[in-house]
This record gives structure tokens, C-alpha cells and sequence, in this order.
């Protein structure tokens, strides 16, 4: 059994959001026509609290970009984005919410980030995602969304991690590139976790 994960197709994430990834937008149409191909899709949402601790806002004399200390681990300060129950933490519109089976809400705690689907930045805590692909029979997982390298990132990595087989689907990522070569970095780092990369056509067609 073969799952699709939407990694957070969220508003804040286009453009126009508040923490917008170049082109995110551009992802929605590809996860559309991927989903009628797979036996089960699951989306993972941020959904974070509005002072959660890794908005530079909530930190004293702290800018965007700053790396501090959370919780013990160290963490990028970001804009204040996809706050539980606004429109910015929604789905994308165009996204077909009708196929998507299980949602997964992810950085509810304020005190630790979570940019895999599977776990917090810390692996304190399962979302439960695991659990749920496992209960159901799921051996194939694709992962896509935004942005590559972060939340794309880390949940491919957590994925194989738990002996599920991986790929990444290249052309239904976008990324942020905050350091050139961000991108090509995190999906070689995927590779030496024995992440598969194809491009949505050779999914469709398979």
C-alpha cells in the first residue's frame, strides 16, 4: 500500500502568506493531480499557537532569521505564521480536500517546532502519523509540499527512518534557499538516507 504525504499546503506558505516559500503555490496543482494515484493521502498543517517560541516576536530584542536556544535545542526564529484558526494556517483553496484522508497537526506545543509530519524537532513526541501509515498497511511513502528544506526535509528523513520506503516527489517541492544551495543540500541529504527522487509524470504514469 502506497500513501501520498502533503507536507503543509498552507496559505502562509504561498504567496501573499506570511512566511511565503517562492512559488508554493505552484505545488498545489501537481498534489491534485498525484492524489487519484495513491491508496491513501495524509497532509501535515502547522498549527501554532500564537506565542509559540519560534516566532522572533516573542522573544526580546530578538530579529527573524536569529538562531536561539528552545527547549534545548536550537532553533531559527521565524515571522508569526499559520496561527491555529486563521486563514493563514488553512489549506491551500485550490487544494481537493475531498481526497486528503488524514490531516495531521503539527507545532502545537509553543515550547518545541515541528517540522517533520512525524515528530517534534526534539523526536520528543510523535504526531502519530507513523502509527496511523503503519495501522494501515503503508509500506510506499511520497512525500511532497513545503518546503524542502525543512519541513519536506525532516519528514522524508523521519519517514525512512521508520522503514517505510521513501520518495520525494522533486517537482511538487518548492523551497526556501535561505543559504544558496539550501535546497540541493537537504535533497542530498535525503538521498544518503536512501530517499528515492522522481518527478510527479513518472508517479502518474507508473
Amino acid at each position: 500500500m502506497k500513501a501520498l504525504i502533503l507536507v503543509d499546503l498552507q496559505n502562509d506558505f504561498c504567496p501573499g502568506g506570511a512566511l511565503p516559500v517562492p512559488g508554493g503555490h505552484e505545488v498545489v496543482p501537481i498534489a491534485n493531480r498525484l492524489m487519484p494515484h495513491f491508496d491513501l493521502v495524509a497532509a501535515t498543517q502547522d498549527w501554532h499557537s500564537r506565542d509559540h517560541g519560534s516566532f522572533a516576536v516573542n522573544h526580546w530584542e530578538k530579529q527573524i532569521g536569529d538562531v536561539i536556544e528552545l527547549e534545548g535545542l536550537e532553533q531559527i526564529l521565524w515571522p508569526v505564521h499559520c496561527v491555529q484558526d486563521t486563514a493563514g494556517a488553512e489549506l491551500h483553496p485550490q487544494l481537493d480536500r475531498s481526497r486528503i484522508d488524514y490531516l495531521v497537526q503539527k507545532g502545537t506545543d509553543r515550547t518545541i517546532d515541528s517540522y517533520s509530519g512525524f515528530f517534534d524537532n526534539g523526536r520528543r513526541k510523535s504526531t502519530g502519523l507513523g502509527e496511523y501509515l503503519k495501522r494501515q498497511g503503508v509500506r510506499d511513502v511520497y512525500v511532497c509540499g513545503l518546503a524542502t528544506d525543512y519541513c519536506v526535509k525532516f519528514t522524508a528523513l523521519d519517514a525512512a527512518d521508520l522503514g517505510f520506503r521513501t520518495w520525494l516527489v522533486r517537482d511538487a517541492c518548492r523551497g526556501i534557499d535561505q543559504q544558496s544551495g539550501d535546497i540541493e543540500r537537504a535533497i542530498a541529504a535525503m538521498e544518503a538516507k536512501g530517499v528515492q527522487v522522481v518527478e510527479s509524470g513518472e508517479v502518474i504514469q507508473a
